[in-house]
């Protein structure tokens, strides 16, 4: 008696991102709107050029929809994050308007996608797995120890010699001071809620991994280019968005990634500090 043949499971959730694509990883006509969506990113947060931004994140839905309804559906839910971010400036402020306005526009480009996926969508591919049952290697364990040392080496050095601290508001009050740290490891957070959990996800549906994680990483960059990461800042922050999305591809563990990303953002949090004030926490060379 022939057996039936099992049904493949497309549930980002379950299996490895690389195993995702609906259709072959050779359909190359479905890079250009995920390009250009990629590319509306940069003009939107990097450059600051909402009309372009706009005009290629509309031409790149349009296009996707032409080509294929399933990665028009899956690169929409990357356009309205993207969208409602764009909506304000995420430039680092400590002042409790701001504090409050990009809070809140955060949470929105995380969960109106994911609410969209699950109640409108009816499935669960925006998801965020905390943990999995995945014994973790060697050097994905030693790796967490790495990360902080790499930090503390390199940050400073960066922060202080190229002058992008001064992209951060000077820390003068406790409440600022709390309100800072707050905020370094929320937006870490959201960076892996957002960029590995969402994009990186959708993206691995229709694109190998290696090709959704370059995706994934212009949109990422140009996010932490608004937001302070300026002048060679991007020689730091590309090889980190691409390691991210693979440790994540690996692991499939939002835990892991965020420990590793908020390991980093601690010496982050400390070196921008200590920039601005020389005396607080001298523990860096540069």
């Amino acid at each position: 008696m022939e057996q039936p043949t099992p049904r493949r499971n497309l549930d980002p959730g379950v299996s490895q991102p690389g195993e995702l694509s609906e259709t072959p990883h050779n359909a190359s006509w479905k890079l250009v709107p995920a390009g250009l969506l990629s590319t509306s990113a940069f003009f939107l947060f990097a450059l600051r050029e909402p009309l372009v931004g706009y005009l290629l994140l509309t031409g790149a839905l349009t296009l996707a929809l032409i080509l294929e309804r399933a990665l028009a559906k899956d690169l929409l839910l990357i356009g309205i994050g993207v969208g409602i971010v764009s909506l304000t400036s995420v430039e680092a402020d400590v002042s409790w308007a701001a504090f409050i306005r990009i809070g809140v526009t955060l949470a929105l480009a995380v969960s109106v996608p994911f609410v969209i996926d699950r109640f409108v969508y009816r499935r669960k591919v925006v998801r965020f797995p905390w943990r999995s049952h995945r014994k973790k290697a060697k050097g994905q364990l030693a790796y967490l120890f790495v990360v902080p040392l790499l930090g503390w080496a390199i940050l400073p050095i960066y922060f202080i010699r190229s002058g992008a601290y001064l992209n951060w508001p000077q820390i003068t009050d406790g409440s600022e001071l709390a309100r800072f740290f707050v905020g370094v490891n929320a937006v870490g957070t959201w960076d892996e809620l957002f960029f590995v959990c969402t994009c990186f996800v959708l993206l691995c549906r229709h694109f190998p991994v290696w090709q959704a994680n370059l995706l994934q990483t212009v949109i990422f960059v140009s996010f932490l280019w608004e937001l302070g990461y300026r002048v060679w800042g991007p020689l730091l922050t590309i090889p980190f968005a691409l390691v991210q999305g693979y440790l994540f591809s690996r692991t499939r563990s939002l835990g892991y990634v965020l420990i590793v990303h908020l390991l980093f953002d601690a010496i982050v949090f400390l070196a921008i500090v200590h920039a601005h004030n020389r005396d607080w926490w001298p523990i860096f060379f540069y």
